[in-house]
């Protein structure tokens, strides 16, 4: 997720502090989820924090996946922060759904304040009433007592020390639905998160590829040789003495030229001679053996190709770009999207260090 953890939002934020809309629209979203989880016979949620959730493309939270595994995080369901684990654990080592609850009101203590507050001490200023010592300054004047004063309470109830006391996912989705307000802005504009191809000012390449003008794409990558396939001329050389060596360097000097004149077909078979002997390793040859099967309208064996290209070469911007362009063309706009955005990140990287 690109948009990292709601502990990031929360506790160590950059440019500006979670609105207050935002974060009653984070408590909502993972109830929801926590609903959902439960309805699919998923109740149990290991250590529910901020660290567990995250936000995608949108801007919208989302609950991970970590939780739901039976042996979360070094074995243990919990942290080993005694003073944020549900008392019934200390007692039982069990988690329970209603566990999951009072991790919940630790959420709701963290969106309120900003801090991760224990909750022991969150529920002595409760009971003294001061609210205003629980409240993050940063939200003055961002919402009314009522709605405050609403929030405490569900994180007080999900935090009975009893287990049977504290509400189920579904009266909490009940009750922070009509708390929500500005529910038609995008989550990505209440966050203050750059959002999709908007975020960042494409390059030629970049626009090449949202296009999908595979011809403007061949140019690039024609133009742009072997450049960026470091290491590899001194494997080659260091093993042209063999015969077999021989035949691979051939297959490929083939296959490029029959990239250069656009004969696709001629292209996948001489660059998947030299793929499959395997003695060269080239991020080049797996992209150009990704345009080519786009070209040939095989968009699953693109993205392949694009993918292996990335883990050869994580930071190579052309893979995220042709991974995009193969998305694309598999109907994939979200995944395609990020794909780009991702791109253009790493080609704005490389030419700033450049």
């Amino acid at each position: 997720m690109l948009n990292e953890t709601l502990a990031k939002h929360l506790f160590h934020w950059e440019a500006q502090p979670m609105k207050w809309v935002m974060r009653l629209r984070v408590a909502l979203h993972l109830a929801e989820a926590l609903e959902y989880c439960t309805s699919k016979g998923r109740a149990l949620y290991h250590d529910l924090n901020a660290y567990r959730i995250v936000f995608d493309d949108e801007g919208n939270p989302r609950l991970s996946c970590f939780g739901l595994m039976k042996n979360s995080r070094d074995g243990k369901s919990y942290s080993t922060n005694l003073a944020f684990t549900p008392p019934e654990y200390l007692r039982t080592g069990r988690v329970t759904p209603e566990s999951v609850m009072y991790s919940f009101g630790t959420l709701l203590l963290d969106l309120l304040s900003g801090k991760h507050i224990p909750p022991s001490h969150a529920l002595d200023l409760i009971r003294d009433r001061n609210i205003q010592m629980l409240t993050d300054s940063c939200l003055e004047g961002q919402f009314s007592n009522d709605d405050g004063t609403e929030l405490v309470r569900l994180a007080s109830r999900c935090l009975q020390y009893e287990p049977r006391e504290r509400p189920n996912p579904k009266s909490l989705v009940t009750a922070l639905i009509p708390l929500q307000r500005d529910t038609e802005v995008p989550s990505h504009e209440l966050m203050g998160i750059l959002h999709g191809t908007d975020a960042v000012p494409l390059s030629p390449l970049g626009e090449a590829c949202l296009r999908m003008d595979l011809t403007a794409i061949h140019d690039v990558l024609e133009k742009l040789g072997y450049k960026d396939d470091e290491g590899a001329a001194t494997e080659l050389s260091f093993q042209m003495w063999t015969n077999q060596m021989q035949e691979t360097l051939t297959s490929k000097k083939k296959g490029d030229v029959a990239f250069r004149h656009k004969d696709f077909r001629a292209a996948l078979e001489c660059y998947t001679q030299f793929i499959d002997v395997g003695t060269v390793v080239s991020p080049t040859v797996y992209a150009r053996r990704s345009l080519s099967y786009l070209m040939s309208n095989m968009p699953q064996e693109a993205l392949n190709d694009a993918v292996q290209a990335q883990v050869i070469s994580p930071i190579w911007h052309i893979a995220s770009y042709l991974q995009a362009s193969a998305l694309l063309a598999l109907g994939k706009e979200d995944e395609a999207q990020a794909a780009l955005r991702e791109a253009t990140e790493l080609e704005n990287k490389k030419n700033a260090t450049s």
